[in-house]
């Protein structure tokens, strides 16, 4: 698998799987490391939104804001699957924000467990759009990987 992180410039090659989830500075966990190690061996491109690099000073009108929200976006609409994971200790707003912009896309997979302070709304939406749903990560990677 190939791995590119946000903002650099990508082409499709194989499979291509957008990471979204969770990534609050100082709450979430890498576990988009551990996405790309479990997946080293298959065919295809992971995109990760993660940037070594992020800065939080910047604001919506500065350059590498846009830059960063636009890359991501392109990738999304790009993407042949979205694996999304919410971590139970974040908010993680825009993580919210994107599964409503892509419930309807039919891309979707999310892992999301009991614990995250808006599970119902998170697994309403995965219902009424037949979004894979699972609490465990490892067990979403296993059905990604048989669908790929």
């Amino acid at each position: 698998m190939h791995h590119i992180k946000a903002p650099n410039a990508y082409k499709k090659k194989g499979v291509t799987i957008f990471l979204a989830g969770s990534i609050e500075m100082g709450k979430a966990s890498r576990w988009q490391e551990n996405v790309v190690h479990k997946m080293r061996e298959y065919d295809g491109t992971l995109l990760n939104p993660r940037r070594d690099d992020w800065d939080e000073s910047w604001r919506y009108d500065s350059p590498e804001f846009k830059r960063q929200v636009h890359w991501e976006l392109d990738a999304q609409e790009s993407a042949d699957h979205i694996l999304m994971f919410y971590e139970s200790k974040t908010r993680s707003p825009i993580t919210l924000l994107e599964l409503g912009l892509l419930a309807h896309t039919g891309k979707m997979i999310v892992v999301c467990d009991e614990s995250f302070w808006r599970y119902g709304n998170v697994h309403i939406v995965c219902e009424r759009y037949k979004i894979p749903h699972f609490n465990d990560l490892d067990i979403a990677l296993e059905h990604l990987t048989e669908i790929i």
